[in-house]
């Protein structure tokens, strides 16, 4: 065991994480140049195309030093905010992180946020000064932000570069110096920890783990602690470029095992893993439940692919533990899901991942956070769903989350954030200069303005240089109110949204002008309401299309043609009260694009 060292990767996103890492695989000829190919640990081909990390990945190497053999077991995470929960799993399953900073761009939020996650758990930290190769690059700047953030000395930051290679050498050497080795006891019983698992249409589930205490051997009798079922361990081994079968693996090894799960929800994150015969005591205290900050409802486009939606959707929660969701119907859409994720981006992620992965074309609904509504009589309600807000004339008030946002930025977007803010009902409550030219403002927002679109604003305001980071900090009392769309006086559920009062006029108007150019015209006129209550406070109206019954009549009598329209008036009247309207799925995902 004194020669494993376990460790994880962070950083921003686009720091070159999955770059430098490549580079450790090729110097510990981990993998052969013929296999080699940029960011080889991302799997997926969204990571690839869009160059960021979504799934933490474990990879082993073996690394010689002072004729010792030493074991490397390596984690890249992601570094986007969507997906902080991937780091907090890896970083439970390490003793160390290499903090990789981009020597360009300095010190970003989510560096911040993802380092906090590892000093917590008292990993040790290796801070990397990388992309030293660019022209762009500021070593003596953001060093002193690292020193000012971690208290290190400056002879302990390791300049690198993940294109040309440098610094590789000495980061192994500061690996195997400074990252513990892992303290478990052989003999004690078998505790391994489960932070991942992925699914195999072949051999059912397999659960990565790293075994704190103790020794699992192949064909053992296997417990899972949470959800108290047992297994045989059919193949253990470690997880190579490709998976390794081995017969025992020992306290302090990271390693995969395949028992023949077919049923996903038996296999959950953060579970404990021990030996039947032999118990351990207590369970390894798991990391916290992931908290959904956006809500929105799948349906499929189909309503008979339901049941095969719903299987999709047990195996995405597998590779990715953050995904939440229940059953809903919905009268304009059918059977379909209410999901939790962790941001737009995640969403996003998730809905792409379903139409790749296992062929599923879904429709999205306008995305919303968790409100708690008191009423009158029952007290306090959690409302996920528009649709579930009780009427006003029940309604005490509600309640919102709000989140204490840090934004990085150049001294120059101070205004344009501080607007942008202040639009999204934010309060400013701090504004720190952390060197002459980079800022940090400190926001207090709800979150229902954030989810929407408030990332990309942000990016196109500061020209690609700010970074966000945010965590909640309660809830506060707002004017909210459920707006409800209807066509011809039908309440369409799924264009429902809880808004705050003063901004439901304009946005009910420009919603009702949206779905004017979206919904094609009918036979018969189509009433388009936005209402708050019993409430009409916008409305468009698409007329019918006509036929011209008149054109067989020239010249004759007015009666003539009077007879004729009444006819046509009749008819149209009959065909509103039979006709439905169908909503293109353009109509919905324009509704969440309105800015």
């Amino acid at each position: 065991m004194q020669h494993i060292r376990n460790f994880c990767i962070i950083a921003h996103i686009d720091h070159g994480k999955s770059t430098l890492a490549d580079r450790l695989l090729e110097t510990t000829q981990t993998i052969t140049s013929r296999d080699m190919k940029a960011q080889l640990l991302d799997n997926m081909d969204i990571e690839r195309e869009r160059g960021i990390t979504i799934k933490s990945h474990a990879i082993q190497m073996n690394y010689i030093q002072d004729g010792k053999n030493y074991i490397f077991n390596l984690i890249d995470t992601p570094g986007h905010v969507d997906f902080s929960y991937e780091v907090s799993r890896s970083i439970a399953a390490c003793e160390g992180a290499l903090l990789i900073v981009d020597a360009s761009q300095g010190i970003q939020a989510q560096t911040i946020s993802n380092l906090y996650l590892a000093i917590d758990q008292g990993l040790e930290i290796i801070p990397i000064l990388n992309k030293m190769d660019l022209p762009g690059a500021m070593p003596e700047e953001v060093k002193d932000q690292i020193i000012d953030l971690i208290g290190c000395k400056e002879e302990e930051i390791i300049p690198a570069s993940g294109k040309t290679g440098l610094g590789v050498q000495t980061i192994l050497e500061a690996i195997v110096k400074r990252v513990p080795h892992p303290q478990g006891d052989i003999n004690a019983p078998l505790k391994a920890l489960i932070f991942d698992s992925v699914y195999n249409s072949y051999r059912g589930i397999i659960a990565y783990f790293k075994i704190e205490h103790g020794v699992l051997k192949q064909g053992d009798q296997v417990r899972f602690m949470n959800t108290g079922m047992t297994y045989n361990a059919d193949e253990i081994g470690v997880l190579k470029l490709e998976q390794e079968p081995r017969d025992h693996l020992n306290a302090g090894d990271v390693g995969y095992i395949i028992s023949g799960i077919k049923n996903a929800k038996e296999v959950k994150v953060g579970d404990t893993i021990t030996l039947e015969e032999n118990q351990t005591q207590e369970a390894i205290q798991g990391f916290e439940d992931v908290k959904p900050m956006v809500f929105a409802g799948i349906y499929p486009v189909d309503t008979e692919d339901f049941e095969e939606l719903r299987e999709s959707m047990y195996k995405l929660q597998l590779n990715d533990a953050s995904l939440v969701f229940e059953p809903e119907s919905s009268a304009a859409l059918g059977f379909g899901f209410r999901c939790g994720f962790l941001g737009m981006l995640h969403m996003e992620i998730i809905q792409e991942r379903l139409e790749r992965e296992f062929g599923m074309t879904v429709i999205t609904t306008v995305p919303n956070v968790s409100y708690i509504a008191h009423t009158k009589k029952e007290g306090e309600i959690t409302v996920n769903n528009p649709v579930d807000l009780p009427d006003p004339d029940k309604l005490l008030y509600v309640e919102e989350p709000y989140i204490q946002a840090s934004i990085i930025t150049a001294a120059d977007y101070v205004g344009p954030i501080i607007t942008l803010c202040i639009e999204k009902r934010g309060t400013i409550k701090n504004q720190v200069y952390l060197t002459a030219n980079r800022v940090e403002l400190i926001f207090e927002l709800p979150l229902a303005e954030v989810v929407f679109d408030f990332y990309d604003k942000l990016k196109s305001n500061t020209k690609g240089y700010a970074s966000f980071d945010y965590h909640l900090i309660g809830r506060k009392e707002s004017k909210l109110v459920k707006m409800d769309i209807m066509l011809n006086k039908e309440p369409i559920d799924a264009l429902s949204a809880i808004i705050h009062k003063d901004r439901a006029y304009d946005l009910g108007k420009r919603i009702c002008v949206k779905l004017k150019e979206l919904i094609p015209k009918q036979q018969f006129e189509i009433a388009i309401q936005a209402a708050i209550g019993a409430k009409v406070i916008a409305r468009e109206t698409i007329s019918a299309m006509r036929k011209d019954v008149t054109a067989k009549c020239y010249g004759g009598d007015i009666s003539r043609k009077r007879k004729l329209l009444e006819k046509q008036k009749k008819g149209k009247k009959r065909m509103k009260q039979l006709g439905n309207v169908e909503v293109p799925q353009s109509a919905f995902m324009a509704v969440l694009k309105l800015d």
